[in-house]
């Protein structure tokens, strides 16, 4: 495994994107424990596209411009979505008493977000093919390793996130009026984030 590689894998899994936004949101809303399983399902997300990618599935958006602008736009469509429910749901970043209630909703946002996010389509495709063996009887061991190293070093950076935003929330949660701001700050955020997608 390279340098190059271990480097910028961390710099796509560090580069805020939806799934960076929701972990923050279940972390400074709900603390530790749901940052946590925000980052798990984020790191879940990532399989379809490995599934994918393995199957060939992936190279085939890459290669039809119908398949992967349908795929785009389901994206564009949940960001938005997610914007209009954190805008709408003003109980979405208070504090809950019983954090086992949302973990499943937090866990399928989470894989919905990644999975509907054509970036980690476009890696899995144009990025991690570089550091695999073409046709060499190791290559879909050494895909399954890499990507088993993409989806720790996610899963690892998303509980950072989480927990830095559990780690302020007692005194960001005191301040109604800060709340109100983050909650349009982050509805922003997935707003911002389908705009972009949809013009990539």
């Amino acid at each position: 495994m390279s340098i190059a590689f271990l480097l910028t894998t961390l710099a796509v899994v560090m580069t805020p994107g939806p799934g960076v936004i929701h972990t923050l949101a279940a972390g400074l809303s709900h603390g530790r424990r749901a940052g946590v399983v925000a980052a798990f399902g984020c790191t879940l997300g990532v399989v379809p596209h490995l599934v994918a990618s393995i199957t060939g599935l992936a190279a085939l958006l890459h290669t039809s411009a119908v398949a992967f602008e349908v795929v785009k736009y389901l994206g564009v469509g949940y960001l938005l979505y997610m914007a209009w429910a954190t805008l709408r749901d003003k109980d979405a970043l208070t504090v809950r008493e019983s954090e086992a209630r949302s973990a499943g909703r937090v866990i399928v946002s989470g894989v919905l977000l990644n999975l509907l996010n054509p970036k980690l389509t476009m890696f899995f495709v144009a990025f991690l093919p570089q550091f695999v063996p073409v046709g060499g009887p190791g290559s879909l061991g050494a895909m399954l390793r890499l990507s088993a190293v993409f989806m720790a070093l996610t899963f690892l950076v998303f509980v950072g996130y989480g927990m830095s935003a559990a780690a302020v929330r007692d005194r960001v949660l005191a301040r109604p009026r800060v709340m109100t701001g983050i909650r349009r700050v982050f509805a922003l955020a997935f707003v911002g984030l389908g705009a972009r997608l949809a013009v990539a």
